[in-house]
């Protein structure tokens, strides 16, 4: 019998750079486990450079990384996802779309690396929020999510937000 499938929508406001980053890292670090996807409320209409400057340095493939609404994904034919992280603190505390499914949501922010000034200051931001939504979602594929309930789960994921470095 195979493994589920779980999947995951990281949600910013303009879906450029941090909610950008967590697609990615589920995608890669979930090694299948997870199918991550992006959006924001006021998307960008751009992927940061900083971003996929990093993700290339890494070794990531940003084909096909695009700045979407989340309206994408509460259309009809949209995925049903089993989990929703916030990344952003704006995004956190917008009034989201009605998401079918019910899925545990939970809020894991991250400072912005894109309003960081100076070329290696923002490069080392980019880096360090990449590094801080590797170790959450690290610390999250390590739950036994079909085991816990929903309020314990709930509780994990909160947890797991307010991790640091």
């Amino acid at each position: 019998m195979s493994e589920k499938q779980y999947k995951v929508l990281v949600l910013c406001t303009g879906n450029s750079a941090r909610s950008i980053l967590g697609e990615v890292l589920f995608n890669t670090l979930g090694k299948g486990k997870f199918k991550a996807y992006s959006a924001g409320s006021k998307p960008a209409g751009l992927v940061n450079p900083g971003a996929l400057e990093l993700l290339q340095q890494q070794g990531h493939s940003i084909e096909g990384l695009r700045s979407k609404s989340w309206d994408e994904f509460a259309a009809p034919g949209a995925p049903e996802f089993d989990f929703i992280f916030t990344v952003c603190d704006n995004a956190a505390g917008e009034t989201c779309p009605v998401w079918p499914g019910k899925p545990a949501t939970a809020h894991w922010g991250i400072p912005d690396p894109a309003h960081v000034e100076g070329d290696e200051a923002r490069r080392a931001a980019f880096k360090k929020a990449a590094d801080q939504l590797a170790r959450r979602i690290q610390l999250f594929m390590n739950l036994p999510i079909e085991k816990l309930d929903k309020i314990t789960l709930k509780e994990k994921l909160t947890e797991i937000g307010r991790t640091q470095d």
